[in-house]
């Protein structure tokens, strides 16, 4: 509480009458419960002056402070090389392994370009005049001509939230992702529309590829697959397109967009240039003697020369 003013009621005010708060607090600033208990303890002793003990405590603990910061400084000047030569060795090795993967590379694309041009020689020693059309056929060589790329893409923001994955059950469900159905109706529409060689993301397709999907990947090949889904198809561009579009894979393209926001663009192309298939190794099949007796398949083991095949070379 203020003090009461002993100041006649008759006496002008005070100039300073409107700072009473901040004079008081320069005339106390402690009250008086501060006050006695700053009493007790000079009573007590408390406010003992420093001994020389005190003092040399203090040296010392100050003196192991300043050691502490300077060892650190040092130590941190002495790691600071070591650490940015470590990581200049990194950089190397990542740079070193990056040209060593190129390299690799490079020779996988040339050992790959060799062993197609070596079953083209192949198939023109064996195949005669048919040795193009066969080595196409079968997707032994590379094939070029006008055609039609077809990118299929999952929707925007498909497949980036927390347990998405491919659609399941027997009715798309709502995830956007594209599935292996998707891509096996839309090659098998285009090979119904009249394609000659198809592809996806340069994987080329042959009687023996497989379509198929492996937890969240499309594979083709046991390859997997990134999105988009770049579909190629060599054939009449025009036409090809045309008898797409009017086909079962063109409606089941149209749902997915409507539906699912699957991203889809079809491009008509004068040039598509598609890669030789990877190899494939028949295990079963062999070829047939034409002219084998009706009945008798006329097979032969591979590699056997049947104009050699006589009684002379017959053991019992």
């Amino acid at each position: 509480m203020p003090a009461q003013s002993s100041r006649p009621p008759d006496a002008p005010p005070r100039p300073d009458a409107s700072m009473w708060l901040l004079n008081q607090v320069m005339d106390h600033s402690l009250d008086e419960g501060y006050e006695e208990a700053a009493a007790r303890r000079a009573a007590a002793g408390g406010n003992r002056p420093r001994t020389t003990r005190d003092r040399i405590w203090l040296g010392v603990g100050l003196l192991l402070a300043a050691f502490v910061m300077t060892a650190g400084a040092a130590q941190a000047r002495v790691s600071a090389p070591e650490v940015a030569r470590e990581r200049e060795e990194l950089l190397e090795r990542v740079g070193s392994g990056t040209e060593e993967a190129d390299r690799l590379q490079a020779e996988v694309d040339d050992l790959r370009d060799a062993v197609a041009e070596g079953r083209r020689v192949a198939l023109t020693e064996e195949g005669g005049e048919r040795a193009e059309l066969i080595g196409l056929l079968a997707g032994a060589i590379a094939a070029g001509g006008p055609g039609l790329e077809l990118v299929v893409d999952d929707a925007e923001g498909a497949g980036t939230g927390p347990g998405a994955g491919p659609r399941e059950g027997s009715g798309f469900s709502d995830t956007g992702r594209v599935r292996d159905r998707d891509l096996q109706r839309v090659v098998n529409g285009l090979w119904a529309a009249g394609a000659e060689a198809v592809a996806i993301n340069d994987r080329r397709l042959t009687s023996l590829s497989a379509i198929r999907t492996a937890g969240d990947a499309v594979l083709v090949d046991n390859r997997p697959l990134v999105p988009p889904y770049t579909v190629r198809a060599i054939g009449d561009g025009d036409a090809l397109r045309e008898a797409f579009e009017a086909g079962p894979a063109g409606a089941t393209l149209r749902d997915l967009e409507g539906h699912f926001g699957i991203r889809v663009t079809i491009t008509v192309r004068d040039e598509v240039r598609l890669p030789a298939a990877a190899g494939a190794t028949t295990r079963s099949a062999v070829p047939v003697d034409p002219d084998a007796e009706p009945g008798d398949t006329g097979a032969r083991e591979p590699g056997h020369d049947t104009e050699h095949d006589t009684e002379e070379d017959y053991t019992p």
